[in-house]
């Protein structure tokens, strides 16, 4: 078995209509696949104005918008028979799927009823967005349903160990391998730094810029956010924050942290300049699975503080590339983020630190062992 002799289904329930990380890496991993002769074909919801253009062959599955005030995302209506005379068509050897949805389910079903075998990537802890939605009940619940997904795939794939020891937690028995992710490191480089650039946002060279990047959504934990930039000006730190990023949340993120500055949503180089012009970058998400924010503010030699949980433990080594603190704690937040303003000696030896560990996440390495994975299980059949 060769990578040409693979024709890959991939089920995505977003993969270019919003940016985000997962369908970044979706992206980038056809790409790859693409290169090496795969033949791949991509079905996923559409809109008339994607984020951005999509990689490989895009087949739109009917959608609707996603009900609770989230409309700009769409929720696949399984597989109709379109979508399915075209998957049948195509005819697969192997399917992948990205999401546990209506799609998702559909494509294991479908892969399983013609005996062709299934991956799942793990993208997303959908199970902790419900407590900031004061739905925090109906977690066990989804914790058992996507337990019951993903143990109906030959393989799943997730992109840090500490979503491995989760999904084991879970109950999850199916084989799990490691999908990594990797880091644009032209782009995410220390050399970017402009203070240039802060002055003219505002920010003075004697301040410290605490940033947020990332879409501006609750669940990415903007309400504790907000409660630590408040601890650091009841105590006086000197420090102003830069939030990168945009989202439905921005104007209600907007009014709890009032003197902050927003740039809106950046890419490239841009971006880069953006993350290396920060002192230190705080991400209190308990969401992610692995944390691509944090690399790229690795990468860039800028101290994190992050929340303790799944991603960020994998990434940062406790007070030698940032602070990992327990998920909800504002006052010990609060007390890392001054204890790096208040030491330049130890926010350069933490940047230093952070800069080098971001050295050996590569893209070309995470995907090769996704192809590795494919060919394993295609031998084994």
């Amino acid at each position: 078995m060769q990578p040409t002799d693979l024709r890959v289904a991939l089920f995505s329930g977003n993969y270019n209509y919003v940016r985000d990380g997962a369908n970044q890496a979706l992206n980038l991993l056809v790409g790859y696949l693409l290169e090496r002769g795969v033949t791949v074909r991509v079905y996923s919801p559409t809109t008339r104005t994607p984020a951005f253009p999509p990689t490989g062959d895009l087949v739109d599955v009917p959608a609707l918008p996603m009900p609770g005030g989230r409309g700009e995302y769409r929720v696949a209506r399984g597989l109709p028979r379109r979508v399915r005379r075209d998957l049948e068509a195509f005819a697969p050897n192997l399917v992948h799927v990205s999401a546990p949805d209506l799609l998702g389910h559909r494509a294991v079903a479908w892969a399983r009823a013609n005996r062709i075998p299934a991956f799942a990537s793990f993208h997303t802890r959908f199970e902790t967005y419900f407590r900031y939605y004061r739905l925090g009940f109906v977690a066990p619940v989804i914790e058992r349903l996507m337990r019951r997904f993903y143990d109906r795939f030959d393989r799943v794939l997730v992109p840090s160990p500490s979503m491995a020891v989760l999904l084991r937690e879970w109950g999850v028995v199916a084989p799990i391998s490691i999908w990594s992710r990797g880091i644009d490191h032209h782009r995410f480089d220390p050399a970017r730094r402009d203070l240039a650039w802060r002055r003219a946002l505002g920010i003075a060279d004697g301040d410290a810029a605490v940033g947020f990047l990332g879409r501006l959504v609750k669940e990415k934990g903007l309400g504790i956010f907000a409660r630590v930039v408040r601890e650091l000006e009841r105590r006086g730190v000197k420090h102003r924050v830069l939030v990168i990023g945009d989202g439905p949340a921005r104007d209600w993120f907007a009014a709890q942290v009032p003197d902050a500055v927003f740039t809106g949503f950046l890419t490239g180089d841009d971006l880069g300049r953006a993350i290396a012009s920060l002192d230190v970058f705080f991400n209190p998400s308990i969401t992610e699975t692995f944390g691509n924010v944090t690399t790229e503010a690795m990468a860039a030699a800028v101290p994190v503080v992050a929340a303790r949980a799944t991603g960020a433990v994998d990434l940062i080594e406790d007070g030698v590339n940032g602070f990992l603190v327990p998920p909800r704690d504002v006052n010990a937040y609060a007390d890392a983020i001054a204890r790096i303003v208040a030491d330049p000696a130890l926010r350069r030896s933490m940047g230093d630190a952070g800069h080098a560990g971001a050295a050996g996440y590569r893209w070309d390495t995470a995907n090769a062992a996704v192809l590795d994975a494919y060919l394993d299980i295609m031998r084994g059949r």
